[in-house]
């Protein structure tokens, strides 16, 4: 089977289970969302959303985050990972916009400038704030891909090419959350048994079945 026709069998299955594809990070605008997706990088968006209010509460704006001190912005997201960097970028990055001029705008060159702001975190904000067709690749996306044999799987920018060669331009930004939904739901990274899961077991090359059961 060549990798378009799999991808569209994969889309039909991924529609059909995950019509509605809500952003797991609660936010109200762009920026908030810039900062939850920022806070979210080796952390759980589950994490991620019990730490959020008492940081919006207190900063929902860039005006509002450069005013505090680092170490105050540090205190209030101590419980996720990496806390002391992403304090620091955070109001780095609250700085930037207000140096701007113009607020946060959907363009790749600006976002990507930013402190602690990567493609990634970029594509999420041009997707899910914007609309604009972006496809971001996490760990979990970059994982199924190779899986379902997709991507090669060797890096994180391949699979995006690969993806987005894949896939409908129109279906990038639900397509991006379904893939993370059903990986989290279906196809965990440790103990799956890739024969048990719903796309894996008709997928999945015969070499990565037997690979991941050495495992």
């Amino acid at each position: 089977m060549k990798r378009i026709e799999k991808a569209e069998r994969i889309g039909q299955m991924l529609d059909e289970l995950y019509p509605e594809t809500p952003v797991p990070l609660d936010h109200s605008d762009p920026y908030t969302l810039l900062v939850a997706v920022m806070l979210s990088a080796q952390t759980t968006d589950k994490k991620v959303n019990e730490v959020t209010p008492a940081l919006f509460s207190a900063a929902s704006t860039p005006e509002k985050m450069a005013k505090l001190d680092v170490v105050e912005i540090q205190e209030i997201i101590r419980e996720i990972g990496l806390a002391p960097t992403k304090a620091k970028n955070l109001r780095r990055m609250a700085e930037q916009i207000i140096n701007s001029g113009h607020g946060i705008i959907p363009e790749w060159e600006f976002l990507e400038s930013l402190a602690g702001v990567g493609h990634k975190t970029a594509s999420v904000v041009m997707a899910q704030a914007f609309g604009i067709p972006a496809f971001p690749v996490d760990t979990h996306i970059h994982r199924l891909a190779a899986r379902w044999g997709l991507s090669n799987g060797s890096t994180v920018e391949r699979t995006e090419r690969d993806l987005k060669a894949v896939f409908m331009r129109e279906t990038w930004n639900s397509r991006h959350l379904q893939i993370i939904f059903f990986g989290r739901e279906y196809c965990p990274a440790r103990n799956h048994d890739l024969t048990q899961c719903p796309i894996c077991s008709w997928a999945a090359t015969k070499k990565r079945i037997a690979e991941e059961r050495r495992r």
